[in-house]
């Protein structure tokens, strides 16, 4: 008797990928790996994207040499981290909290769907309009905002906050917590809901707390999502561009100008350094990279941990048995 031949839809799979290969390929691919070799050359000017030229064998790595003696890099870079890290701590902080409100067994609330669509909705709004509707929020000498505080008589004469550097960076990571906090917190519920409802009702049985719960039972094993949320909002953070752009253009004295920022302003703000910008492209590029590898092995050290652990007490068996 013939054997029935099992039908293999394997080459289906691999002929629908095929458009977004390309697409990836034209769109992403190509431009990263020519970003990458511009940072090696002298392109320059107008034309420097049709004309340029390899720097010889001892300037080779002239363009990421002077990037990092460039103290405005330096300061981009530096304000970047503070901006992010300013936004992160609390939007993940307030993320968990409403995970844990919204996902509680106990507390069971009404009409979270328009809760969870309230706190979603900033992260519809395009960027360019909160950032030019906090611009003019914040206007000095007029302003809502300046207008509320003097008629509250809280201040006498109106302040100049975008011509703060405390203020202004301020507002910018309040502008970037706000926009995020709900779709972190989207992210984090989904999570809380793959979790296996078996270890809630066996921790209940056993009479433990809310906070025992979500301490013992939902962060450990959200770990995953927290690791997904961690690394994007990282790659995020350190792309920031257009709200400090739009909102003060990286002002006062430069000190919300972010590497993006500084990269446009290479390449397109009148020097037309395109290989200064693309190598410091690069830089980030990197920077991101092992960034992320190091959040990834920081959250899987546990599992490191136990495979350590097994593995030396294989060997201790070995040992003995031999």
């Amino acid at each position: 008797m013939k054997k029935n031949k099992s039908f293999s839809y394997a080459k289906y799979g691999y002929l629908f990928s095929i458009p977004f290969v390309v697409v990836y390929a034209i769109f992403s691919l190509y431009p990263t790996l020519n970003t990458a070799i511009l940072g090696f050359t002298d392109a320059k000017g107008m034309t420097g994207l049709t004309q340029w030229n390899f720097l010889p064998k001892e300037k080779f790595f002239n363009n990421f040499i002077q990037l990092f003696k460039n103290p405005m890099f330096m300061m981009s870079f530096k304000n970047t981290l503070i901006l992010w890290v300013v936004n992160f701590i609390p939007q993940i902080l307030l993320a968990l909290l409403l995970t844990a409100w919204f996902t509680s067994r106990r507390n069971e609330l009404r009409a979270q769907g328009l809760f969870k669509v309230i706190f979603y909705m900033p992260n519809i709004i395009t960027a360019a309009s909160i950032a030019i509707l906090f611009n003019k929020l914040f206007a000095y000498p007029v302003g809502p905002v300046n207008s509320l505080l003097q008629n509250l008589h809280i201040i006498d004469e109106p302040i100049n906050f975008v011509n703060k550097v405390g203020t202004t960076r301020g507002i910018i990571s309040f502008i970037q917590f706000w926009m995020w906090y709900g779709y972190t917190m989207i992210i984090l519920i989904s999570g809380v809901l793959g979790i296996n409802p078996d270890l809630y009702e066996a921790a209940e049985l056993d009479g433990a707390s809310n906070s025992q719960m979500f301490w013992k039972i939902t962060i450990p094993n959200l770990k995953t999502i927290l690791l997904y949320t961690m690394i994007t909002s990282m790659i995020g953070g350190l792309n920031m561009y257009d709200i400090p752009q739009l909102f003060n253009k990286g002002n006062p004295a430069n000190s919300t100008l972010t590497t993006n920022m500084y990269i446009y302003n290479q390449a397109f703000s009148g020097s037309y350094m395109y290989a200064r910008a693309a190598a410091a492209s690069m830089v980030m590029f990197i920077i991101i990279a092992i960034a992320s590898v190091l959040v990834f092995l920081a959250f899987n050290d546990d599992e490191g941990k136990a495979k350590r652990e097994a593995k030396r007490a294989a060997r201790l068996a070995r040992k003995e048995v031999g």
